[in-house]
């Protein structure tokens, strides 16, 4: 059954909440949670000198340009989550923090980089997309964001992950001290 809805692409709409098994905000925090700790973990751990290592700093960088962004974006269009309204319109409002996903923006940031960097050589790099597909539905089933509000966040976050993996050397590696890319495996 197809009904129009509203928002900005005319797909927004409420869905039944559902926060039971796999949909369970626990699961959605702990994805956001490791979205964030892998990168800045592994880039400590590796630094910048091998592959892996700039990719995790590629991927950190991309963390830090989303959370930007979704910053920006959020505090600007203070859209109301569907669990405050029934109106996929209600904009510039107090209180209003849905648009677009910080958690979305923050998964796509941090896959994006590995994806691009690890695809064309093992095709199962891709199925890292699945963790911000599962994430954009999950906000969507907890009635946390509209559909646009995902849509925009995965599109923010897969933006300055590809922008982060163009950089030759990541911007946190240029601003840190030396000491602090080397890695500490290779300090120990």
């Amino acid at each position: 059954m197809a009904f129009a809805g509203g928002g900005p692409l005319g797909i927004d709409h409420r869905v039944n909440l559902d926060e039971q098994g796999i949909w369970k905000r626990s699961n959605q925090r702990g994805l956001e949670a490791l979205a964030i700790g892998v990168p800045i973990a592994g880039a400590l751990w590796e630094g910048s000198d091998s592959r892996l290592g700039k990719t995790y700093w590629q991927a950190t960088d991309s963390l830090l340009l989303g959370g930007a962004g979704y910053l920006v974006l959020n505090n600007t269009f203070r859209r109301l989550r569907p669990s405050q309204t029934d109106s996929p319109n209600d904009w510039f409002k107090s209180g209003g923090h849905s648009f677009p996903s910080g958690e979305v923006t923050a998964v796509s940031s941090a896959v994006t980089p590995f994806v691009l960097e690890y695809g064309k050589d093992d095709h199962a790099a891709y199925a890292l997309e699945l963790l911000p597909l599962y994430d954009a539905v999950a906000r969507v089933k907890s009635q946390g964001h509209w559909q646009s509000d995902v849509l925009t966040g995965w599109v923010l976050g897969t933006a300055v992950g590809y922008y982060a993996h163009t950089r030759d050397t990541p911007l946190t590696v240029q601003i840190l001290p030396r000491g602090l890319t080397v890695g500490w495996s290779r300090q120990f």
